[in-house]
């Protein structure tokens, strides 16, 4: 069984307030980097075990995914495949490049994360917000993706 773990971006510039022409430059504030900070502590506390942490190459994701990298000691890769759009066929591939592993952290973004976990457990409705972290315990492969919502943290509940 694979525990994959949903990490949602920290708080990032709105794309009104961003001046830069390209939306995958956009970055955390200074204010969503200290929350991600105080969330990576509480991570530390709650002894998150993880084999990888796999992230969007977008700038804020990657930002949010070395921030718990360096909380954990665990490596971070990037990977196009947490891109925006990302669904569950580009899920089932990403599984399939990290077969070894078996707990992986994925950040990424919004409305994909809410989306994939949804359909993962079954049609559920499930709101990821900026700095939100999520459990899913994925108990089958095929002939497609299933898995279990073990739990929801919301960035408060992770002292953000």
């Amino acid at each position: 069984m694979v525990k994959l773990y949903f990490l949602r971006h920290g708080v990032a510039y709105d794309r009104e307030e961003w001046t830069g022409d390209n939306d995958e430059l956009r970055p955390l504030t200074d204010g969503g980097v200290d929350a991600m900070k105080r969330e990576a502590k509480a991570m530390r506390a709650m002894k998150l075990k993880l084999d990888v942490i796999v992230t969007s190459p977008l700038v804020r994701a990657r930002d949010t995914a070395k921030i718990v990298s360096k909380a954990l000691d665990v490596k971070v890769e990037e990977n196009d495949l947490l891109k925006p759009g990302f669904n569950p066929k580009t899920l089932k591939a990403l599984l399939q490049q990290y077969a070894d592993a078996r707990r992986i952290m994925i950040v990424g973004h919004e409305p994909d994360f809410s989306s994939v976990i949804g359909k993962l457990i079954g049609r559920g409705t499930v709101v990821m917000r900026k700095g939100g972290l999520a459990r899913v315990d994925i108990t089958a492969q095929s002939p497609s993706l299933r898995g279990e919502l073990v739990w929801l943290l919301t960035p408060s509940l992770l002292n953000a």
